[in-house]
């Protein structure tokens, strides 16, 4: 896939411009007819500094990396017993976990009014919660949008939903 080089970023690419207006694609360092050989000319000096740019870049990919993968397996447990989900390990997940989950946005085909599909946490059971009235502040292009492409709803609106699917949830779990 062709695109723009991952070292390009504006601010190094503004860099290099800067280099180049006072070089003036001669003598990095300013002399205009350069008496030294050993000065670099624009074209090897950005060259080599392109390349420093990319170990720079790779480095830090590493180390972040690292960093994560040591945050990920730094808690597990030496010897679990029965298996690597034990009591302790379950606690701590479900402690950690949403009470739900939205999957998506859709429009119903009978009423014709939007719903969401709410899946809820450690269990294979959905609800479809209507929230017509959660996207009346919305405007119809940003609801067909988000409906149809999953672009992000206004956070005012979004923190509705999410409300009207709390409520809905809490109703389901009181009932069940």
């Amino acid at each position: 896939m062709a695109g723009r080089p991952k070292w390009a970023t504006p601010h190094r690419k503004a860099r290099l411009v800067n280099l180049f207006l006072r070089s003036g694609g001669f003598c990095v360092f300013g002399h205009r007819p350069c008496p030294y050989p050993q000065h670099h000319h624009y074209e090897p000096y950005t060259e080599g500094v392109i390349r420093d740019w990319v170990a720079d870049d790779r480095a830090q990919a590493e180390a972040e990396w690292r960093a994560l993968e040591r945050a990920m397996h730094g808690l597990a447990e030496r010897k679990p017993e029965r298996g690597p989900f034990n009591a302790t390990a379950k606690d701590a997940f479900y402690a950690q976990q949403p009470q739900y989950y939205i999957e998506g946005l859709g429009v119903s085909g009978l009423t014709f009014t939007a719903f969401v599909k709410v899946r809820l946490a450690s269990s294979y059971v959905n609800l479809f919660v209507d929230i017509g009235k959660a996207l009346r502040g919305v405007s119809k292009h940003r609801r067909r949008k988000a409906i149809r492409y999953g672009k992000a709803l206004p956070l005012e609106v979004q923190e509705k939903v999410d409300e009207v699917c709390g409520q809905a949830v809490r109703h389901y779990l009181a009932r069940s």
